[in-house]
């Protein structure tokens, strides 16, 4: 995507030094636009688990580089020793985030690809090298997919609505800062808006990181897209008041059968979608998927953060990021950052493969492979 008209990918092998990854460090957005250099293993852990990088595809990438890095920095004497420095380091980037599948997912497709790949070391790093571009690839053109097929919704609201605006809530940041590019729940509005359609989106503020507050109003703010933030809050009285057409979110982690795990207060919105016939969708790449989980809200980690996240904000003040304090002195915080959301909830999910119903016959049409 665009930023002040230049194409970005938020990952990256950085051009005059192979041995360097750069990310976008979004914990600056929307104030300042920084990109990072990570050249460890242990950096990379740093970037995944305190949110410099985000989001379920994007996470997924960071791990595929994060043993890149590990194969260039690992003990070159012999074939066993270097693929156990891998495994050490695989460990370590799947301890940073346990409720985005993708980064399991990612680690393990790299410590294939590199243990089956055969070679000597020098073959087995550009191997690595490989399979992070795949994974980054195959991550920003399943976004793309996925974005044609969502836009087939919007554009049929919009039939229905003889070109009235098509109004669209969004729940925390599925776009392309969360992704490689295109995005997840914001790929379908940016392909509509491209054509012509007539799109406003609800930004969730999304408590207690606002990411939808400063991610995703910055991206369709720099794609051109008309959207209005809201407090977390208001979701459900835009939806009673008719000001809400279709639901898009992303997600971290979906069962096979359908239950779909992403950010805290994706479940409410749900509920309020059904209250009030509101098609909700949820957005995601195939490596989101968890292929052997059944009981989404029994099965699904939740990562528990640090409580500052919540006792406290960051904003702009006086041109300096700042972080404030919200609540009295010897009040503790709680924070879980995710939910589940039970497939009963969720109209559809929306694939690179196409739409298909949340629920294992649904999924497993568009995935025979799997075989569940």
């Amino acid at each position: 995507m665009n930023v002040h008209g230049t194409h970005y990918r938020t990952i990256r092998v950085k051009k005059d030094n192979p041995a360097v990854v750069q990310i976008i460090d979004q914990r600056h957005l929307p104030h300042r636009f920084i990109i990072e250099d990570l050249s460890t293993v242990d950096e990379m852990a740093v970037a995944i688990r305190d949110m410099h990088a985000r989001g379920a595809g994007l996470i997924g990438a960071c791990a595929g580089y994060g043993i890149y890095i590990a194969a260039l920095n690992a003990p070159k004497n012999s074939i066993e020793i270097f693929m156990s420095s891998l495994e050490e380091a695989g460990g370590k980037l799947k301890a940073t985030r346990p409720t985005a599948v993708n980064l399991t997912w990612a680690v393990d497709r790299q410590i294939e690809a590199i243990s089956t790949a055969g070679g000597d070391v020098e073959a087995r790093i550009q191997t690595a090298l490989k399979t992070a571009e795949i994974i980054a690839d195959e991550d920003a053109d399943f976004c793309r997919r996925i974005g044609e097929h969502g836009a087939a919704l919007i554009e049929e609201i919009s039939r229905r609505k003889k070109g009235d605006t098509v109004n669209i809530l969004t729940h925390c940041n599925a776009g392309w800062l969360a992704f490689v590019d295109y995005g997840t729940a914001t790929a379908p509005i940016y392909a509509a808006h491209d054509s012509g359609i007539r799109v406003h989106v609800w930004v969730d503020e999304t408590r207690p990181r606002n990411q939808g507050a400063r991610l995703t109003a910055w991206e369709l703010g720099e794609h051109g897209v008309p959207h209005s933030v809201i407090a977390d809050n208001v979701g459900g009285h835009l939806m009673q008041h008719g000001m809400v057409d279709i639901v898009i979110t992303g997600t971290d982690r979906t069962t096979y059968t359908g239950d779909v795990g992403n950010k805290i207060g994706t479940y409410l919105k749900a509920l309020a979608a059904k209250d009030n016939n509101i098609p909700f969708y949820v957005a995601l790449p195939s490596s989101t998927f968890d292929w052997k989980m059944k009981d989404g809200v029994s099965e699904i980690p939740i990562e528990r953060r640090n409580a500052a996240e919540v006792r406290t904000i960051n904003g702009l003040y006086k041109g300096e990021i700042v972080t404030v304090q919200l609540v009295p002195d010897n009040s503790p915080g709680v924070n879980y950052a995710f939910d589940v959301t039970p497939a009963r909830l969720v109209t559809g999910l929306i694939t690179e493969r196409g739409i298909c119903d949340a629920s294992a016959e649904g999924v497993l049409d568009l995935y025979p492979e799997k075989g569940v």
